[in-house]
């Protein structure tokens, strides 16, 4: 998948790639807008990911992680400074979105700063309750900071103030 302007490609990604999403990763993290992850947990992830290219340059990547049967995420979005504006994100969203098609999922979840962004996309702020009560308890038992963050619970509070949790029905 190539961007609007052609400069840049968006791809799945690869092991190889690891060490540069970590690099794009950084600066977000030093600015407060991310959470950083270890290259271990990027590693056993990076099925997730999708990366934009430019060159041999990474300018761009996100990752879609399932949440539940209908359900899933848009994490770690990030665009290079120099790139932003420029499609990059809007791309990555785009084959995240078919990723997400193909595996039968029916709605995306995103938490961010982005709120204009991903409202040009389809995505909507949401509320408390967005899944039935038995999702709720059986998502209550899982591990993962992101979908503590989707049930929007009191522990990961901290972290997101800020934040905007947000929704698209696929």
């Amino acid at each position: 998948m190539t961007g609007p302007d052609s400069t840049f490609a968006v791809r799945p990604a690869r092991t190889s790639d690891v060490p540069r999403i970590q690099e794009l990763l950084e600066p977000w993290v030093q600015r407060r807008i991310l959470l950083g992850k270890e290259r271990v947990t990027l590693y056993e992830t990076v099925q997730e990911f999708v990366v934009a290219e430019a060159g041999d340059r990474l300018v761009g990547c996100g990752a879609l992680h399932v949440m539940w049967e209908d359900l899933g995420e848009i994490r770690t979005l990030i665009v290079a400074d120099d790139w932003l504006h420029r499609g990059v994100g809007g791309a990555v969203v785009d084959l995240l979105e078919e990723n997400a098609r193909a595996l039968g999922l029916s709605r995306l979840f995103c938490l961010t700063f982005e709120v204009p962004f991903f409202s040009r996309r389809g995505f909507a702020e949401i509320g408390e309750q967005v899944v039935d009560p038995d999702v709720y308890s059986q998502l209550l038992r899982s591990a993962d900071e992101g979908v503590a963050e989707f049930l929007d619970l009191a522990h990961v509070k901290p972290n997101t103030l800020g934040n905007t949790r947000m929704l698209k029905q696929l």
